[in-house]
């Protein structure tokens, strides 16, 4: 029996934690206009995005803000990037701006992971979740001159050598980023120790190694990269959701006889220490988002698939997740 280096090992549970509980769907319901909506437009409104711009934290910040702004659910909204650490230098400012009900941060699974993996002494258990917005299926992309047309091209060249492949993921070990081509080299047969693995911070650092064929291929959302998937500078191999991922010209991995499905997610939080109102006025601001046909709009747009839950639901699926991934570092001695 192989026997598999302990980030590997992570990587699948942390897999197995996310598929498991991405099933939460969606939830809440519309409902008659709140105080804030009929006293008009939020107004201070920050988001902190926790790694680079361009990646798919910031991207998500950014289209969210921009929807709340257009519908005259928020007055001038801010998204700036603290960048560092797997997004654990984010959660670290975060954490420390108990109070700061004017405050929230974009964040995901990658955070999750990074929060142990990079020791921090912040950890999501410590902020008020707001909502879970989006999932995302992974990609397998190469650069449009790459010799790799066809997934079955790439497995095949992998499988000869897999330390003289290099693959690039926009998240540290433990990160969404990491987990799919780990999960990807297991169901193809490949031991992952051996998996040439390249990090960079969010998927705005992962672009140009991808334009620039630094990388043999790339693992990542697909969402991020749309632009340079429609014009033709990035080729998806295949997708790693349960269908096809509208917009996107590639099989899934299941349709291509490789066992694995693999999505993303990513949500908001506050500091720690809020008063009630305040979280009311954020979890209120992106309900109200989430019902526009703008906001819809955009999930088609970036091929993000609803994947709504606010408060208490939120709180339930953060601290799983968290709880998973602290059992399975711990008995490991990582955390």
């Amino acid at each position: 029996m192989r026997t598999l280096k302990p980030l590997t090992m992570v990587a699948a549970a942390m897999t197995a934690a996310a598929l498991t509980l991405a099933g939460c769907g969606v939830t809440g319901s519309e409902s008659a206009p709140s105080e804030s909506e009929a006293s008009g437009p939020v107004s201070g409104l920050r988001i902190m995005v926790p790694n680079t711009a361009g990646g798919g934290y910031d991207t998500t910040a950014r289209v969210a803000a921009k929807v709340m702004e257009d519908t005259e659910i928020a007055t001038s909204p801010e998204v700036y990037n603290l960048a560092g650490a797997g997004g654990t230098v984010g959660l670290a400012r975060l954490v420390n701006e108990k109070g700061n009900g004017d405050l929230a941060m974009l964040m995901g699974l990658g955070v999750v992971g990074a929060s142990y993996t990079n020791e921090s002494e912040a950890k999501l258990t410590d902020t008020t979740p707001i909502a879970k917005l989006i999932e995302e299926p992974g990609a397998i992309m190469v650069p449009k001159d790459s010799p790799y047309k066809t997934i079955d091209d790439l497995v095949a060249a992998w499988k000869k050598d897999p330390s003289k492949l290099s693959v690039g993921g926009g998240s540290s070990p433990g990160g969404p980023d990491h987990l799919l081509p780990m999960q990807l080299a297991e169901a193809v047969g490949i031991d992952p120790k051996d998996v040439n693995f390249v990090s960079y911070d969010g998927g705005g650092d992962l672009l140009p190694a991808i334009l620039g064929s630094k990388l043999d291929f790339a693992a990542s959302g697909a969402g991020e990269f749309m632009q340079q998937i429609e014009s033709g500078e990035i080729r998806v191999l295949a997708t790693s959701g349960e269908k096809p991922l509208e917009g996107v010209d590639a099989p899934t991995l299941k349709e291509s006889d490789i066992d694995l499905v693999f999505s993303n997610w990513r949500g908001l939080v506050a500091p720690p220490g809020i008063s009630e109102e305040d979280k009311a006025k954020w979890i209120d601001a992106v309900a109200r988002m989430h019902g526009t046909p703008e906001w819809e709009e955009a999930l088609k747009t970036n091929a993000w698939t609803d994947a709504f839950l606010t408060g208490d639901e939120f709180s339930t699926f953060l601290s799983e997740q968290d709880d998973r991934v602290a059992k399975t570092l711990k008995s490991l001695g990582l955390a």
